[in-house]
């Protein structure tokens, strides 16, 4: 099954880390930044309105979950894709959904069995009464 291969292609570790560096808005930001162009970390700092220390933290995140690498350039550390995690990621959330189509087509699937298996409940004779404000009687049919 997909869900056994997914476990022998990440370990919960790496799946953790990854889910992690994209659960947080920053991070998915600097991600798409660094996929169109290198910045330096005290560059991305001056993107957002936080510190440097939190913006180096995030960095760190992102590059345990392999989504981004640091190089060092003399007194700069400079941030880059990991295309190759990200490819590992993108890997990963493609598989996520075909198990989640697959899903969704067997509840479907399910439901049109159901449907079909039941009596259409609106024929025959099953109408309520309600009282309408002015106290009159009237067929729930006809409010629908």
């Amino acid at each position: 099954m997909i869900v056994d291969q997914l476990r022998t292609q990440f370990s919960d570790e790496e799946m953790d880390r990854l889910f992690q560096a994209f659960a947080d808005t920053t991070r998915r930001d600097i991600v798409r930044r660094v996929t169109v162009a290198e910045y330096s970390v005290s560059g991305l700092a001056a993107l957002y309105t936080m510190s440097f220390a939190a913006v180096q933290k995030h960095v760190a995140v992102l590059e345990r979950a392999s989504l981004v690498a640091k190089e060092k350039r003399g007194r700069e550390q400079i941030v880059r894709a990991n295309h190759d995690g990200l490819q590992k990621a993108r890997r990963l959330l493609d598989e996520y959904e075909v198990i989640w189509r697959q899903r969704a087509d067997r509840i479907a699937d399910l439901l049109a069995e159901t449907a079909t298996a039941e009596p259409d409940r609106t024929q025959a004779g099953n109408t309520k009464t309600s009282k309408t404000e002015t106290g009159k009687s009237q067929d729930r049919k006809g409010l629908s």
